[in-house]
């Protein structure tokens, strides 16, 4: 590969911490994902029935799951913002201004789609794995197969 080519997949993310942590502190990410992990099967938000119940509009569970997550984020970033809350290394959390995209509308209607045809979003598909759903494996390639596509057409197809 061409070094130009390689450039233009690199990642610009505001957010980037500047300290190199070792290869040890990756473990508080692995114990927060199991953590993560166990709070999704336990509230039964990896349960296909519970998204299905939910996209049918048979129970509220899922909407108060989703309700409360919206709730504290909203909370958590205006926190950050008006406190100017920093990371656990010290470093300044930038939170840049989004702009809108018509491919952003067609991506939330084929994300929602393929929500409700599997029963699973790409946050529990691990935890769902780990349950011992081991269908969700397809679900979980169909996830990196249309990650794939949209890498190969940003830029070209959609922004």
């Amino acid at each position: 590969m061409k070094q130009d080519h390689i450039d233009e997949f690199v990642c610009d993310a505001p957010n980037d911490s500047a300290i190199r942590e070792t290869q040890f502190a990756d473990l508080k990410y692995l114990a927060a994902g199991l953590v993560f992990g166990i709070a999704l099967v336990k509230g039964e938000i990896v349960s296909w029935w519970r998204i299905q119940e939910m996209f049918r509009f048979d129970a509220f569970h899922m909407y108060g799951i989703i309700g409360t997550a919206v709730v504290v984020g909203v909370i958590s970033v205006q926190l950050i913002k008006r406190f100017h809350i920093r990371t656990i290394q010290g470093e300044e959390i930038r939170i840049e201004p989004k702009k809108y995209s018509p491919s952003q509308l067609y991506g939330g209607i084929v994300f929602g789609l393929g929500w409700g045809i599997t029963g699973a979003c790409p946050g529990p598909l691990f935890a769902q794995l780990g349950a011992g759903f081991g269908v969700v494996a397809v679900t979980l390639l169909s996830a990196v197969a249309g990650t794939w596509v949209y890498g190969k057409g940003r830029g070209r197809w959609w922004g």
